[in-house]
């Protein structure tokens, strides 16, 4: 099964890119995970939405080849970062690539909660008319004190986060096939 994963930090310690790497190497055998980048994507504007930079449609081209989406979001204000909204903005207009695409959201935070407001902001999103992705439900990841959990080389080491993790993402690509 082939996921791309869309990390909402630009961030270089970031701990949702460390989460996403986590993912990406623990699970190769069972999921091939993509991290694509957002550094190059430019700020949607509707003006330009048919004639994208070449970033963007190769970006929505790794989208509707994947088989789902890994969503990993820090929480910026109570809510996604505007580096999300801005994907998810090019990926909801013209060919609408998310249409039909099987989602999983988690995140980390050095908060208590996690992201949890941050995820509940993007499942109404992603569920949204111009999306229509369908979200793994019941399998909510919230890492919470995420400067705990994760060692200074950026590998998570608390290990009820990974037993937890590893049932997660047996459900997610169960639900995805």
């Amino acid at each position: 099964m082939n996921v791309v994963a869309i990390v909402g930090s630009l961030r270089e310690a970031s701990y949702n890119m460390k989460l996403a790497k986590f993912i990406q190497n623990r699970y190769a055998e069972k999921v091939t995970v993509e991290i694509l980048p957002l550094h190059d994507i430019p700020m949607y504007n509707q003006d330009e939405e048919n004639n994208p930079t070449q970033a963007v449609v190769e970006f929505k081209a790794k989208v509707k080849a994947a088989d789902a989406v890994l969503w990993v979001t820090p929480e910026y204000n109570a809510s996604i970062p505007g580096v999300l909204g801005n994907i998810i903005d090019w990926l909801s207009r013209v060919d609408k690539v998310m249409i039909g695409k099987p989602s999983i959201v988690m995140g980390a935070s050095m908060g208590n909660l996690g992201t949890v407001k941050a995820q509940m902001h993007l499942r109404d999103i992603l569920f949204a008319q111009g999306l229509g992705s369908p979200v793994l439900q019941g399998n909510e990841v919230y890492i919470g004190a995420a400067h705990t959990k994760f060692d200074e080389a950026g590998n998570l080491t608390d290990e009820a986060t990974i037993q937890f993790l590893d049932k997660v993402i047996d459900n997610f690509v169960a639900w995805v096939k």
